[in-house]
């Protein structure tokens, strides 16, 4: 039997989804808000038992061998279906430097580990004076016999507090270029010595967090390649971090959320908001924007696949007007929800049961709150000024 046509495909994928996803996790998913942790372990584990976690990874570590369209298909029946992503600095992040730089023995520790959900990991890179000067980082870690011995903080650090493992960015020298000195570590997060402590958004959520290492040991057989090499390393790491930060299935759920709040009759009389000009065409604009943006994905990932144009600054163009678009659409989903916007909606209240009696509307649990989480979505992944200044550097390179 040959290869699926891309629309038999996603048939199929909302076959799968149909029947194993269950209606209260894809409605709380629906909501908006970050994302519940035993909803994503189940979902992963589900994902995992059918050979499709993986999505981007080679097939000889567990990867699905899709094309690049049935990839976008699968992303995108998932994010409008409600199902929960699978933890991204893990899939995207640390899982392709493991399979692509690490040694044999953690490929076989850590990778299928991954693919089941049973390792939530975090990313420990971001320090108070190293954020977007990332190599300015100073989190020592100071050899000894097997053991390097890590003292320092990273902050910023994205659901540690439920995560098993962080990936740190550590120096392990300070001769040369501050680049020179960097090693790249896998850390044991229940280690005696690290401390979590949170860090709470503008929206009221908890998913930030300080993370302190003090005199932390961690084998040298969690070092991924070689020391002082990590710099390196994390150049890939960032330049696939920059990519997954594109964000199209978010963007695309987000329009389409937007399109239905302003298709519902107003309050008071008032008429439908998508009946408005002015107010159709700005939503329409930003849907063509989404549609040029995922195109410029899909060339993207089709040139790193075909190891063409290594040099590009498309993954940070991509950063740039992706999370910028984020910001676009939820503002336009605000505006669409007028008053209904005013109201507080808790994540912690509205998450797993929403009130009976809540103000405002139903339509707006979740828009309020992922509209002022991803405020930070221009900063986190490189502030966007800083791609800003890559962009023209490699262009003017070229």
């Amino acid at each position: 039997m040959g290869a699926l046509g891309d629309e038999e495909f996603r048939a199929e994928v909302r076959a799968f989804i149909a029947a194993e996803l269950p209606s209260d996790m894809a409605s709380r998913t629906l909501l908006g808000y970050h994302p519940h942790k035993p909803d994503v372990e189940f979902w992963t584990a589900k994902l995992d038992k059918r050979g499709w976690a993986a999505l981007n990874w080679p097939v000889e570590y567990g990867g699905t061998g899709w094309s690049i369209t049935k990839r976008h298909i699968f992303d995108e029946e998932c994010y409008l279906a409600g199902c929960p992503a699978v933890n991204p600095q893990a899939f995207h992040l640390v899982g392709p430097i493991i399979y692509a730089i690490g040694n044999e023995a953690q490929k076989n520790f850590f990778l299928p580990k991954i693919r089941s959900g049973e390792h939530f990991w975090a990313q420990g890179f971001s320090e108070p004076n190293a954020g977007s000067d990332l190599a300015a980082l100073q989190t020592r870690a100071v050899r000894e016999d097997d053991e390097y011995i890590v003292n320092g903080q990273k902050i910023w650090t994205s659901e540690a507090q439920y995560c098993d493992w962080v990936f740190c960015l550590v120096r392990t020298s300070t001769e040369g270029r501050k680049q020179a000195g960097i090693s790249f570590l896998l850390v044991d997060l229940k280690a005696p010595g690290i401390t979590i402590r949170p860090i709470i958004g503008i929206e009221g959520g908890h998913v930030l967090n300080e993370v302190f290492f003090e005199d932390v040991r961690v084998p040298v057989a969690n070092r991924i390649g070689e020391e002082n090499e990590g710099w390196t390393y994390a150049k890939q790491l960032l330049g696939a971090e920059r990519t997954f930060s594109a964000v199209v299935p978010r963007c695309k759920g987000l329009a389409v959320r937007t399109r239905a709040i302003a298709s519902r009759d107003g309050s008071k009389g008032r008429g439908k908001l998508i009946d408005d000009p002015h107010f159709a065409r700005r939503l329409a604009q930003l849907e063509i924007e989404l549609m040029a943006h995922e195109a410029t994905l899909a060339r993207v990932v089709a040139e790193e696949e075909a190891g063409v144009n290594q040099h590009s600054p498309t993954p940070s163009i991509l950063k740039v007007k992706g999370t910028e678009l984020l910001q676009k659409l939820g503002a336009l989903a605000i505006e669409a929800l007028g008053d209904s916007a005013i109201p507080d909606y808790p994540e912690a209240d509205y998450l797993l049961d929403p009130p009976n009696d809540a103000p405002g509307a139903p339509a707006a649990y979740g828009v309020v709150s992922d509209f002022l989480y991803h405020r930070s979505a221009t900063i986190y992944g490189g502030a966007n000024e800083v791609q800003r200044n890559i962009i023209a550097a490699q262009l003017l390179r070229a």
